[in-house]
């Protein structure tokens, strides 16, 4: 189940109704929406639609807004998927490392993972001629890297937030 299918089911959510879903569901399709626009169509007036939408901040449920970039258009098409595994999983080599990736603007997302492997990075990159600088250079210098394995995507089919 994704995130925009929960706001279909308020009452699992706790402590959010239907109107919150609505809120949710109406502000992740677009973040800029006027309160009065926003208020029209979840079917409330605007001071009780600015007063969830502050308590939705203040919980913590909208973590903030900001602008969705087309990283094709910017010149950043090639996107490769990179297996890490590490020499040392002790916690101070896995914050090391942690650390270390979030200093990298080429790695667009990481996840530690239960598998065969230590990490999953999602690279962009401009091509793969930068993919293979990134790697060589940035990536396998990475704190406790002991090896890594490449899948280069050929096309988003689908990608959060684009």
């Amino acid at each position: 189940m994704t995130i925009l299918e929960r706001f279909d089911m308020p009452d699992d959510l706790p402590g959010l109704d239907r109107y919150d879903a609505a809120i949710l569901r109406a502000l992740s399709e677009d973040g800029r929406m006027p309160v009065t626009e926003l208020a029209r169509r979840v079917g409330l007036t605007k001071t009780p639609v600015q007063a969830r939408v502050k308590r939705l901040e203040d919980a913590g449920v909208i973590a903030g807004y900001r602008a969705v970039l087309n990283p094709i258009r910017m010149g950043l098409a090639h996107v490769a998927f990179v297996e890490v595994r590490l020499s040392d999983t002790r916690e101070a080599a896995l914050q090391a490392f942690n650390r270390a990736v979030r200093a990298m603007p080429e790695i667009e997302e990481c996840h530690m993972m239960a598998a065969g492997f230590d990490y999953l990075l999602k690279v962009r990159t401009g091509d793969i001629a930068d993919y293979r600088r990134v790697l060589g250079e940035r990536i396998s210098a990475l704190p406790h890297v002991a090896s890594t394995s490449t899948y280069v995507a050929m096309e988003a089919v689908k990608e959060a937030g684009l």
